[in-house]
């Protein structure tokens, strides 16, 4: 439904751009396939006013002009859909290029492709050799192997419900979760969705690796307001752990855990291959733990400990 859309955007703004005189409703329809498969005058029309509006929307100058015989006519001069002249300086540019090295996921990697050649083309100078792979010792990348990042991706930008199956840490089988999804946001290698959850009437947030099956679309408008970008993050930290309010004592292995290690308070060597680690305890740290398996012994507080066991049998029984 979404590539129909876009392809019908795509088909009007070219029919508008490639005009040198004002096109009217009747001319338009006779000119866009989807358009001539509209049940009813009453179908296309509004189609047609929806498709003007978002095309305005994404900032396309659409001017409505009357003609000699009256009739109402459409056009977007190319004069005043000129985009200005990049101008961009050595550094900026080197920068976009480093952004666009960040994404490995095939689609978007193509994207951040594409992107540069336009502002290339558009007249954004040649990167320098500072961040060639050659010569960088570092080189970002935010890996995304779920395969419900892309159509979640889509469904944030275009407001739209989804449906899924989500299998919680602790939980031995998947439930399904109807959600109104606001943002994706990557927190410690992994990718987390914002959103509300229908059936239980707030904001939660889900890790996309537990996420199984396909995602599907749903149509109908938002039920509830999207918060701004800054609570969203807030609530993303918190959901990922990363609100401490305690702390907790663990055993790990040596030369194992180097995120933990990262995040500790204190380490103490404990001999025969272990330390003891005091770190930070938030929301979210016994599915963190989970994922170190033998590497980790919770100590302390009993209740992450038991939540820290609850989950290993979980994964133990499939």
């Amino acid at each position: 439904m979404a590539i129909a859309k876009a392809e019908r955007l795509m088909n009007l703004a070219l029919c508008l751009l490639g005009t040198r005189r004002p096109l009217s409703k009747r001319e338009l329809r006779g000119s866009i396939e989807a358009y001539l498969e509209a049940g009813s005058d009453d179908s296309f029309n509004r189609m047609f006013e929806r498709d003007k509006d978002d095309l305005r929307e994404l900032g396309l100058v659409i001017e409505t002009v009357e003609n000699l015989d009256g009739e109402t006519g459409y056009l977007a001069r190319r004069d005043s859909n000129r985009l200005p002249p990049v101008r961009l300086d050595a550094e900026e540019a080197a920068a976009l290029g480093l952004a666009a090295k960040v994404w490995q996921q095939a689609r978007l990697a193509g994207a951040a492709s594409g992107a540069l050649q336009k502002l290339r083309a558009a007249g954004m100078p040649e990167a320098e050799d500072a961040f060639d792979d050659r010569h960088s010792a570092l080189e970002p990348r935010i890996p995304v192997h779920e395969a419900a990042f892309e159509p979640l991706m889509l469904a944030c930008r275009d407001r739209r419900p989804v449906v899924f199956q989500y299998r919680k840490a602790n939980a031995a089988r998947p439930e399904t979760r109807q959600v109104e999804p606001w943002t994706l946001e990557c927190w410690r290698g992994h990718w987390y969705l914002a959103g509300w959850d229908r059936e239980r009437g707030a904001g939660r947030v889900f890790r996309l690796s537990r996420i199984t099956g396909t995602v599907r679309s749903r149509a109908g408008a938002f039920t509830a307001p999207v918060p701004d970008v800054s609570t969203v993050r807030e609530t993303v930290e918190r959901w990922a752990g990363e609100s401490a309010t305690r702390s907790a004592r663990i055993r790990l292995r040596t030369d194992c855990g180097y995120p933990l290690r990262a995040r500790a308070l204190s380490v103490r060597e404990l001999g025969d291959g272990w330390d003891e680690l005091e770190i930070p305890y938030g929301h979210g740290l016994d599915a963190w733990l989970v994922e170190f398996g033998p590497d980790v012994v919770v100590l302390e507080p009993a209740d992450l400990r038991a939540d820290v066991v609850d989950r290993l049998r979980a994964v133990a029984k499939g």
